[in-house]
């Protein structure tokens, strides 16, 4: 406990409704976590761009507008945002030394959202290069560990964030999701994640950008992480809405959960993929969950979209588009070297890839129709279930590695696994759009954090969102990692 009497563990929504009452002030809020950056970073290296002076403006700022009778949805909260994620004058480098002076002269749109509603931005947290790892380990920055065990990544892009958060470092997180770069790392952290449906959210304002600037065009998405699923509604409902150009003639609408107890929900579970291996204890945790669903009287199910098949034909395309809006970011003498780096090993996957990065106008455009395709499956699918049940990783949080990735393996089960192929599993919501929410479920026996997404119908981000919220109270969900009590 801080001299506060503020748990640095409490939800970002605790923390909020301290300062409404005024039994902490933003400042001494802000001093908290400052404290506690400068104690427990040094070992994590999850904060690497930081921004105290500004927010210790912010946070007075705050506390007089409290003062007036104010209340706004984020107001005297401090948090954190991915290094990606433009903020006026604080840089902003994906990691890369070409960009390491990089400061951006407009914030992102879902920042100038979240300053409105009050937040206050300490600082930016570490990510690989280009945001395009599941570690977070730049030339610029170096290593952010795992606070469950710092011989392991936190995962990746939204590395650092994810770290943050674990170790009390951040109440909220803002990060990025195009490979799994928020679920990945809220798994590995045991904190909890959102990938908004693709139109959900502004993306514009981040770096690298997506050749299609539109929010309907690329894959890419932002979105929060938090330490409880009520926070990532609350998280989104700042950061939710048109996107520039578009905000002069529509508005969001998120229809509300389509239920309000479990034992109401529909719920499928991705049945095993032949290709893409699963982690024994993860798969033994799931199936824990899925008894204690049915026990609470949800209907529980192995089923998937009926186009879905052996999920082959998905994943191909899937890594086809990835490769394409990535590449866009390499000079064209580099693309052949990324796909060397983005082999998988299965040659079918593998010619994806490269087609992806050689790809005509043409041959896109007809991926982004087989794409729709894949839209209208999981429409239909979604008429008879609420919310599909997948893996995030087939492993839990893995050892640091500096192999080249084309020669990472992973073990799993006692067998070595390609390192790309792990894109599988994320891309079950990439591709067509999907909201999907990443929460905690346990732990292995060594004590890493296991999670598991939950695959949502097209702009019903708060029915993925609200199921977690039950399974959180029902079941429980964030842990605190050992080491990082006090204040």
């Amino acid at each position: 406990m801080s001299p506060t009497g503020l748990d640095p563990f409490a939800p970002a929504h605790v923390m909020l409704d301290a300062l409404k009452h005024r039994q902490v002030s933003a400042v001494e809020l802000l001093d908290l976590h400052l404290g506690r950056i400068a104690r427990y970073n040094p070992g994590l290296n999850a904060v690497v761009t930081p921004d105290f002076e500004n927010a210790r403006e912010a946070a007075l700022a705050a506390d007089v507008a409290r003062g007036r009778g104010e209340d706004r949805p984020l107001l005297g909260l401090p948090l954190t945002m991915k290094d990606t994620i433009d903020v006026q004058g604080l840089r902003g480098t994906a990691g890369v030394p070409e960009a390491a002076e990089r400061q951006p002269a407009s914030d992102a749109r879902i920042v100038s959202r979240i300053r409105e509603a009050g937040g206050v931005i300490m600082g930016k947290t570490n990510v690989p290069p280009w945001a395009d790892d599941w570690q977070a380990n730049n030339p610029l920055f170096g290593r952010t560990n795992n606070p469950w065990d710092l011989s392991r990544t936190p995962g990746g892009s939204t590395g650092g964030g994810a770290a943050a958060l674990a170790a009390g470092l951040t109440p909220l997180e803002f990060g990025s999701d195009l490979g799994g770069s928020i679920r990945v790392p809220a798994a590995f952290c045991g904190v909890y994640g959102h990938r908004p449906s693709q139109t959900a959210v502004p993306g514009s304002g981040h770096f690298p950008g997506s050749p299609l600037p539109n929010a309907s065009g690329g894959l890419g998405v932002l979105g929060p992480l938090s330490r409880s699923a009520r926070d990532l509604q609350l998280a989104l409902s700042v950061i939710a809405g048109a996107d520039v150009g578009e905000d002069v003639g529509w508005h969001l609408h998120l229809p509300p959960p389509r239920h309000e107890s479990l034992r109401d929900y529909r719920v499928a579970v991705l049945p095993p993929v032949p290709w893409l291996p699963l982690d024994a204890e993860i798969a033994s945790v799931l199936e824990h969950l899925i008894a204690a669903l049915a026990g609470a009287g949800a209907r529980v199910e192995r089923a998937q979209p009926e186009a879905f098949g052996d999920l082959r034909h998905h994943h191909s395309l899937y890594l086809s588009l990835f490769a394409a809006q990535t590449g866009s970011f390499a000079p064209p003498e580099q693309r052949r070297e990324r796909a060397a780096q983005e082999r998988v090993g299965i040659a079918d996957f593998d010619d994806a890839v490269v087609q992806g990065l050689e790809a005509s106008a043409a041959q896109y455009m007809a991926w982004y129709g087989a794409r729709e395709e894949y839209r209208a499956a999981y429409r239909a699918f979604f008429r008879d279930w609420d919310v599909l049940l997948a893996p995030i990783f087939s492993t839990p949080a893995f050892p640091h590695t500096d192999a080249p990735k084309s020669e990472r393996q992973l073990e799993i089960n006692g067998r070595p696994w390609p390192y790309s192929l792990q894109l599988g599993f994320p891309a079950l919501a990439v591709l067509s759009g999907q909201p999907a929410t990443a929460f905690p479920i346990g732990l292995t026996g060594d004590g890493l954090p296991i999670g598991i997404q939950a695959i949502g119908p097209y702009l019903e981000d708060l029915t993925t969102i609200h199921v977690t919220v039950l399974l959180e109270q029902e079941f429980g969900g964030f842990n605190q990692p050992p080491g990082y009590a006090g204040s």
